[in-house]
Parts: C-alpha cells; sequence; structure tokens
C-alpha cells in the first residue's frame, strides 16, 4: 500500500461526513422566532409574567405532505443544587428517611407544543437536545445510578409543578398553515433572579429539524434590588438595618395600643 496516498484516502472517505447539510436545510425548513420581550423586572408588587413566543416557518421547496410539523417551545430557569427528601411515618410521625442529592436542576422549566410530545418528538431526539421537563431535570445529575432515582425524580415534578414552576403545556402552540406559530408561557411570582433560556425547535416524523435559541434576563429592581445587594454585599449592616426597622415597628405599634386603649378607657 502506498503510504503517501494515505492523507489523500483519510480526506475522500470524510467528504461525505463534511458535506453533509444541517438537518434544517436538508429539508429546507428553518424556524425563525421571536419574543415579546427579553427582560422581566421583579418589584415588590410583582406577581408573575408572561412571555409571548412566536414565529415563522421559512422554507425553500412546499413543505412535505407525509408528516405533520411538531413545534415544541421551551423556557428554563438557571440551574441550582437541592436535596429532595422522601418522608417516612415513624411512630406516627413523619420524618425525613432517605434523600437524593442533585447537582442542578432547572428553577423553572416550561414545555409548550403544539400537539402531544410523543407525536412530535423521538426519544432519542428528547434524549439528545433535553427537551422533555425529565431529560432536563437528569442532564445535570450524577447519580442517575440510584435504584429508586425515577421516584425522587416524579416527587421533584409534581412538588415544582404545583408552584407552577415546571409546566407541561401540550396543544398550546397555535399553528397556522404550518407557517405561523405563537404562544404564551406563564412565568409565576416565585421566579429566581438570573438568565432565562428560551429554545424553539421544528420537528417531523419526530426528529429535530431546526431549531432557535435566546435569552431572557430576570432581574430584581428598585426596593427590591436595594434589599437584595444590601443582604448579599453587606450582611452586618442588613442584619443592624433589620432589627432597628423591628424595635421601631414595635415601639409604634405599642404606642399605638396605648393610644387606641386610652381612647376606649
Amino acid at each position: 500500500m502506498n503510504f503517501r496516498r494515505f492523507p489523500a484516502l483519510l480526506l475522500l472517505l470524510a467528504l461525505p461526513v463534511l458535506c453533509t447539510p444541517a438537518a434544517g436545510r436538508e429539508t429546507g425548513e428553518e424556524v425563525i422566532a421571536d419574543l415579546s420581550h427579553g427582560q422581566v423586572a421583579i418589584t415588590a408588587s410583582f406577581v408573575g409574567s408572561e412571555i409571548l413566543v412566536f414565529g415563522a416557518i421559512k422554507r425553500e421547496a412546499p413543505p412535505p405532505g407525509d408528516a405533520p410539523l411538531g413545534i415544541i417551545v421551551t423556557v428554563s430557569g438557571p440551574s441550582e443544587p437541592l436535596v429532595i427528601w422522601r418522608k417516612k411515618r415513624v411512630a406516627g410521625i413523619w420524618v425525613n428517611a432517605a434523600s437524593l442529592k442533585i447537582d442542578a436542576a432547572p428553577s423553572f422549566y416550561a414545555v409548550s407544543t403544539n400537539a402531544p410530545l410523543r407525536q412530535i418528538l423521538i426519544g432519542s431526539e428528547d434524549l439528545r437536545y433535553k427537551i422533555s421537563i425529565r431529560q432536563a431535570i437528569q442532564a445535570y445529575w450524577a447519580n442517575l445510578l440510584a435504584l429508586d432515582a425515577g421516584d425522587f425524580t416524579e416527587a421533584l415534578v409534581r412538588l415544582r409543578a404545583e408552584d407552577d414552576l415546571y409546566q407541561m403545556n401540550e396543544g398550546q402552540v397555535s399553528l397556522q398553515a404550518e407557517t405561523l406559530f405563537r404562544t404564551s408561557v406563564r412565568l409565576p411570582a416565585k421566579l429566581v433572579e438570573g438568565r432565562y433560556m428560551a429554545r424553539i425547535f421544528l420537528t417531523r416524523k419526530g426528529r429535530v429539524l431546526s431549531s432557535y435559541q435566546t435569552d431572557i434576563e430576570v432581574r430584581k429592581v428598585g426596593l427590591e434590588r436595594w434589599i437584595f445587594n444590601l443582604a448579599h454585599q453587606r450582611p452586618l449592616l442588613y442584619g443592624l438595618l433589620s432589627l432597628v426597622i423591628a424595635i421601631i415597628a414595635g415601639w409604634g405599634a405599642s404606642t399605638a395600643f396605648r393610644y387606641l386603649r386610652g381612647q376606649s378607657g
């Protein structure tokens, strides 16, 4: 064998891989999207917000008619470590019996689709892109081999779903003529400050053809920002100020009580 020709042979074998087009370009379909606003301000009176996600499908040819189009929108919040406890009843009292430490999990995660997720996304693609709530959580786990990890996962999803922090909104994406789409994502009051990520996936036959990603900034403003900075940057001053406010509030309540008592007498 002529070893001088070996590099050229490797290049020839690699050409089919190097020239393979991206999924979106291969089918001539590409998702283009935007948000109603890219910033959310948390104030003292913040009770939640709503983000409108909208966009269109860019095509170079008419859409194929052999499979319906799938639109998946995910919004994820900053990840944070946590410990999930399992309670056990001992002598009539519920106590913490077992726990599972998670290196990180999304503080907020919402999935919105135009159809049932299982119909528009196959398992291998979910595993690759970490789209479903379960896959998004387990993407950060270092101890997935725990025998009862699934039970803790379900417990975490259930608890955060009760606070509207984990959302599964199937059928909430409006799709018109397989071209225009829109949906709204609810952001509850219990939001963690930081950078949120919105992703939009275009699928056919369960496979991702194209995707789009953008960020949403969630920040405390006004008095909330001042108190947050004071508590984290100057904890001693924050503690003294809290003590002074408590003393003043107690003195004011006592004075008002004595005044009202004297009026009634």
